[in-house]
């Protein structure tokens, strides 16, 4: 089956801006639309109704298409049809796909009849799917995370025009060539410098964190053996594979006319199509970036902070780095301390912008879209800043714009929910939970705070909140639906909890949704896990923790699990070599210490045993205690 393309005609039918016509010696530029983006983490997402029912999707300029996981189709009820000829490739692999019809799809409040819809890939939390180039492509693309804002932009007659229409007099702003944009290779591909080696990038806002592959790290000079490389964890997309990464400092990293000095990048053995590098959304939280499709060029500039880095909170904000595009600038040194269906369609709002005759290239549009620089007018735009603030995890001034958000819609649960994660970014727990509290108090299932507010009491320890966080948990479970990602932290709070039983139901479903992608491994793992500790169904605990450990066997964690599983079955000879290949890794992880010092016990060795699970007790004296409570005492 084919995979249409959205017309133009259809978008632009919905439209009220009108579109002034240019002239020979003029640039006109018009908004087609403004696509609201609310940050999560380093997420951009935009929020959408399928079929009347709202869902979120996150605004990925490094999918070609736009995309439904199957998991979320299913809970939206479509209809799929497999498409055996087309193919999905990313990060973790490839994968096979189907495509769907969605009878109404509305963005901005505008319906758009039967959307199509490639499904496949994995889920990614708190989205249904992505919004890919078969949006993007419809015009120039503004980027402006950082203010909650993706514009589709209409321009006509402008040439050689410098697009950075929102810069101010002298600021400084960067250009570089990006590549031919095809229906069949439709991204935003560009050239960048690594330690003076060749790089071809993909901006892909879809991306949490800039990424490159070990080949290229590689010609830059860095290899996960280098001195001062160190793990930087476990990365997926659209396959189920999934790859290690690595962080590593790199001399210098050139993009456009700005260079970064001393950049950390993550790398790893990544499948990344014709690519070398994918610039993701730290860069363009860090930067204002418009894609001149028209031109063939990309023009932005930086909001500053880290570039790449987004671990630190950011210190107060330098002014914009000078580029080599600005005949008034320096050229720019940055130093770092470390590391895919359509645009909003509602009442876009058409603006002249007029360019010297014959397109100087110092010389940028003077009026535009509007651009939202100054304080937010309203409580959605208070909350889409603070998000964007959030996601560079400056939480003091996200706090701020969330409080303001609330105070203008004190009846929406969503900004004190929002308020709560900033301040738990702070270490404020019990502001944090009185904000739970409070949007809970507005909207009794409001599933978000619910999960956040049991997963914060169990990690203070109130055992008084016991009952409550099971009472919160159930009514989660009676809201969301069978298929719902939900499914994944109900199952892990629910074991965290002690209530295992219900946990692994709560895995079972998520299982039977999402079959096979980048987090299935973990799930076979926790609910590996949560038989053990019952010691029910040990065959079937340890068919998971096999299977987790065949698909990701540099997971060592995982024979923590199949340990436990292992001791339960009285099989001590491989649960003790399963114990001590995770305490050559993790030497002080108090679990595989117990569980080592009552393999120990069982097999004859009462001294080394003992000490094991004094070891544990040292380290957490906890595990001891619940492990008695599940019939695991010496």
């Amino acid at each position: 089956m084919a995979v249409r393309a959205w017309s133009i005609a259809v978008i632009c039918a919905s439209l009220t801006a009108v579109a002034h016509s240019a002239s020979a010696d003029t640039c006109k530029i018009s908004q087609i639309a403004g696509l609201p983006v609310t940050m999560s983490g380093r997420r951009p997402l935009v929020t959408a109704k399928i079929n009347g029912v709202d869902a979120k999707f996150i605004a990925d300029s490094g999918a070609f298409f736009s995309m439904i996981s199957p998991a979320s189709a299913a809970e939206y009820d479509l209809r799929t049809t497999l498409a055996p000829n087309l193919m999905l490739r990313g990060i973790g692999g490839q994968t096979t796909a189907s495509v769907t019809t969605v009878k109404e799809f509305t963005l901005a409040g505008v319906p758009i009849k039967n959307v199509q819809f490639v499904v496949g890939g994995s889920q990614v939390q708190g989205a249904v799917g992505l919004l890919g180039q078969n949006v993007f492509r419809l015009g120039d693309v503004e980027y402006d995370l950082a203010h909650g804002v993706i514009r589709l932009v209409k321009a006509d007659g402008c040439g050689k025009s410098v697009m950075v229409y929102w810069a101010k007099d002298g600021q400084a702003y960067s250009i570089m060539d990006i590549g031919w944009a095809t229906q069949a290779s439709p991204n935003t591909t560009g050239t960048a410098l690594l330690n003076g080696a060749k790089l071809r990038v993909v901006f892909d806002t879809g991306a949490d964190v800039s990424m490159l592959s070990s080949r290229a790290a590689e010609r830059a000079g860095i290899t996960a053996e280098t001195p001062g490389v160190v793990k930087a964890g476990f990365v997926g997309g659209i396959g189920a594979r999934g790859a290690q990464t690595w962080l590593g400092t790199f001399d210098s990293f050139k993009i456009g006319d700005e260079e970064v000095h001393h950049a950390k990048l993550r790398f790893g053995d990544l499948s990344l199509p014709d690519a070398d590098m994918l610039v993701g959304s730290d860069f363009f939280l860090s930067h204002h970036v418009y894609v001149a499709t028209s031109q063939h060029k990309l023009y932005f500039t930086y909001n500053g902070g880290p570039v790449f880095d987004l671990t630190a909170a950011p210190q107060s904000l330098p002014g914009p780095p000078a580029a080599a595009g600005n005949p008034s600038a320096q050229p720019l040194t940055t130093d770092t301390s470390g590391p895919a269906a359509g645009a909003a369609i509602g009442a876009a709002v058409a603006a002249d912008a007029v360019a010297d005759a014959g397109g100087d290239a110092a010389t940028a549009p003077k009026d535009a879209p509007p651009v939202s620089l100054e304080q937010p007018t309203d409580a959605a735009g208070f909350s889409r800043r603070g998000a964007a603030f959030a996601a560079r995890r400056d939480f003091a001034r996200a706090i701020e714009d969330f409080t303001r958000a609330s105070e203008l819609a004190p009846t929406e649960p969503e900004y004190l929910y929002q308020r709560g994660e900033a301040r738990l970014g702070i270490r404020q727990p019990v502001l944090a939970l009185d904000d739970f509290d409070r949007a809970i108090a507005l909207k009794q299932d409001y599933v978000p705070a619910l999960l956040a507010r049991s997963g914060l009491r169990l990690a203070r320890g109130d055992a008084t909140a016991a009952v409550d966080v099971l009472l919160d948990l159930d009514k989660v479970n009676a809201t969301v639906a069978k298929e719902a990602d939900a499914r994944l932290a109900l199952g892990n709070l629910y074991a965290r909890a002690g209530a295992l039983e219900q946990g692994i139901g709560q895995y079972d479903l998520w299982l039977d949704a999402h079959l096979r992608e980048i987090r299935t491994p973990d799930v076979l793992a926790s609910r590996c896990r949560a038989r053990a500790m019952l010691g029910a169904s040990i065959d079937k605990a340890l068919a998971d923790c096999n299977r987790a450990i065949k698909d990701r066997p540099q997971a060592t964690i995982y024979l923590e699990s199949r340990g436990l599983a292992y001791l339960r079955s009285g099989d001590y000879d491989k649960a003790l070599k399963d114990y001590d290949t995770v305490l050559a890794a993790l030497p002080r992880n108090p679990w595989a210490l117990y569980g080592r010092g009552l393999v120990k016990l069982h097999k004859g060795m009462a001294a080394a045993g003992q000490a094991d699970i004094e070891a544990s007790k040292l380290v957490d004296p906890r595990v001891a205690i619940e492990a008695a409570k599940r019939g695991l005492a010496p």
